[in-house]
């Protein structure tokens, strides 16, 4: 039988872009693109024959690290399931006759894509929980103070971080965000 797992990816999060021109028998559709939970991934596995065949539109849909890549694939291998990569024009048993070179990019590129999509999705969830995304900012009385200290020319930047809490690199940071608001009046 052919199989197909769809799920949200950060190039496709509407799934509609997925299995399109492939006849497939049954398709599982994950509702969300999060590492854990993936509830129709688990059914789909459990529900799979030897024999049977998988289609992915990539690898990112299937896994989310190199480690749950690995355990899938193995898993597989055990139950003589075929994998078919639909963007990669690879299977789970097939080789790419590649360099050394050509495949630790090719690996390099994954691990990217993976870090990419998890970042990409766990911000949409905390994003909805309400959670503030990104560095908290420094109390602008602090912030004031470092400005002064630092203009004044009279401290370093160790008095700096000791009087007010700010490090160099947040001093610098602000100190550049300062000079652009500037720059722009």
């Amino acid at each position: 039988m052919k199989y197909g797992y769809i799920r949200p990816i950060v190039g496709d999060q509407q799934t509609t872009e997925q299995l399109a021109d492939l006849t497939i028998d049954t398709i599982y559709v994950e509702s969300h693109g999060l590492a854990k939970q993936r509830v129709e991934l688990e059914r789909l596995l459990m529900d799979v024959q030897s024999g049977d065949t998988l289609y992915v539109q990539n690898i990112e849909v299937l896994a989310d690290s190199l480690q749950q890549l690995w355990d899938t694939l193995r898993l597989a291998e055990r139950d003589q399931l075929i994998i078919n990569f639909v963007d990669e024009q690879l299977t789970n048993q097939t080789m790419q006759s590649t360099t050394l070179l050509q495949n630790v990019e090719f690996f390099a590129k994954l691990q990217t894509t993976f870090l990419s999509h998890s970042s990409t999705f766990s911000l949409q969830v905390a994003k909805q929980q309400g959670k503030t995304i990104g560095r908290p900012r420094k109390s602008d009385d602090n912030l004031q103070r470092a400005f002064e200290m630092y203009d004044s020319k009279n401290f370093t930047l160790f008095d700096i971080k000791e009087e007010t809490g700010i490090s160099k690199s947040t001093l610098y940071r602000y100190l550049d965000e300062r000079a652009a608001s500037y720059d722009k009046q």
